[in-house]
């Protein structure tokens, strides 16, 4: 009779999303296309893994004023409550009422790349979100202000010559009050970080299944945002 293993079960998820973004790196030499497919994998892992209230894919986000965000590679956002999802040209675009978190995706962490992503982030931030009283059986719900975007990044591997625990802090807002400043982000060779709020810094977490408590770390930011607001199609209508 198999004995089973929660830990073996939970390691195993890791080697497998880490082997396969080492592949990506090892076995493609085009800039461009090791890219493509390191964001494909963190894609095909929170698809897999994420609850299905929540939809994964790489696209621009767009506001009803007719403003959009950079390409972003991994987009988190909800289908339940978002009729509107458009594609153009084979790109994909989603209403900024829609989204929950926005992950840049690069093969290593550094400076430059953080600051990257804190660009993308931004622009995803910065966009208006509309927001409707909501109707149920005994009445109507007052509208919901639109919960703060979460943003991050997603890399294989540490691309500074030291522990990134002691470089994350200096290359972010420490103060979290940019739209570009990062919540969190996971780096699969070395470990996870996220911003606390009550401290006003950043924790690193050193481990070597880094991947899979990353994922747990999600999932529970994830459910403490609840639901999107109800997205008013009437002011994306004006654009007919």
């Amino acid at each position: 009779m198999t004995k089973w293993s929660l830990s073996r079960i939970l390691s195993s998820m890791h080697d497998d999303i880490q082997g396969s973004l080492q592949s990506a790196r090892e076995t493609l030499q085009h800039p461009g296309t090791k890219g493509d497919a390191s964001e494909k994998v963190w894609i095909d892992l929170l698809k897999k893994y994420l609850p299905k209230r929540y939809k994964t894919e790489k696209a621009h986000i767009v506001d009803s004023k007719g403003d959009f965000s950079e390409q972003i590679d991994v987009v988190i956002f909800d289908r339940q409550y978002s009729p509107l999802i458009f594609k153009f040209k084979d790109e994909l675009i989603i209403p900024a009422e829609s989204i929950y978190a926005v992950f840049e995706t690069r093969q290593t962490v550094n400076a430059k790349n953080m600051k990257y992503a804190q660009k993308k982030v931004a622009s995803v931030r910065r966009l208006y979100r509309t927001s409707l009283p909501i109707p149920h059986a005994g009445g109507t719900f007052s509208k919901k202000e639109p919960a703060r975007i979460l943003g991050g990044i997603l890399t294989l591997e540490n691309g500074w010559k030291s522990d990134p625990a002691s470089l994350i802090e200096k290359h972010m807002n420490s103060k979290n009050a940019d739209n570009g400043a990062l919540d969190f982000g996971c780096i699969a060779s070395h470990g996870y970080f996220h911003y606390q709020r009550e401290s006003e810094d950043y924790k690193f977490h050193n481990t070597d299944k880094a991947v899979a408590m990353f994922l747990f770390y999600l999932i529970s930011r994830l459910q403490s945002k609840a639901t999107v607001p109800m997205i008013d199609l009437q002011e994306y209508a004006k654009w007919l």
